[in-house]
């Protein structure tokens, strides 16, 4: 919302904030079932009466604003358990837009991969001329819990740590990891935690055609304890 100049130490001029800069237009609000209860109060009053006080102000700015919020929160379960106020879920609500997770729209994750490489290569100065088909296959099989901010590090990650032209499967090895992981926690009961351990190893060592040093590294283990483990499991190489 702004202040004004003295407001609090260090406020040297007026600052006018975002509602503000936003008159007449639009503004995004994100995360907004995160926001504290004082800031709830503040947004409602904005929303309803269309004006509010810089810090230290004592003259109402008026605006006219379209809000567009997002948030990954159920807010009608934050309204239901206090979380969240209802008059100001009724305020914002007046347009629901769902957005699908990641994982029940994998057609978009090659599309979204390829603009943000395109992107991060400008930012971080390093340039990459694509995908590998094998990259493009772990990405649409990796089940994305942090949705597109999630992919987008990852791209970043294996960008700024490749060493070749393209990013390949290997330079996702960190999503490989967490396949495998996830893949044993939901194994059958019946299987004993040795025998989750077992398949999980003997799977990485196939795909890695035998190659220790990347099976280590896509398990997140060091290479002695593999090889203890694989003569530990009786394991074929």
């Amino acid at each position: 919302f702004g202040h004004e100049k003295g407001a609090f130490t260090g406020a040297a001029g007026q600052v006018r904030g975002k509602f503000e800069l936003a008159d007449s237009g639009t503004i995004f609000l994100d995360e907004i079932g995160d926001i504290s209860p004082k800031l709830q109060r503040d947004l409602l009053r904005v929303l309803q009466e269309r004006n509010f006080y810089r810090v230290g102000g004592t003259q109402q700015v008026q605006v006219d604003v379209r809000v567009v919020a997002a948030t990954n929160v159920d807010l009608e379960r934050a309204v239901a358990e206090g979380h969240f106020r209802e008059d100001l879920f009724y305020r914002l609500n007046v347009i629901e837009v769902r957005l699908p997770p990641l994982r029940e729209r994998k057609e978009d994750i090659p599309l979204l991969a390829h603009y943000f490489l395109e992107r991060l290569s400008t930012e971080v100065g390093k340039k990459a001329a694509g995908f590998a088909e094998t990259a493009v296959a772990l990405l649409m099989e990796h089940d994305w819990p942090g949705n597109v901010r999630e992919l987008e590090n990852a791209v970043e990650r294996a960008l700024v740590t490749s060493r070749g032209h393209i990013l390949t499967e290997a330079d996702f090895h960190f999503l490989r990891a967490a396949i495998e992981r996830r893949q044993s926690a939901t194994a059958p009961d019946s299987l004993t935690l040795a025998e989750i351990e077992r398949a999980a190893i003997a799977a990485t060592l196939k795909r890695t055609e035998g190659n220790i040093k990347e099976a280590a590294q896509s398990l997140g283990i060091d290479r002695s304890t593999l090889y203890d483990k694989i003569k530990r499991y009786g394991i074929p190489r």
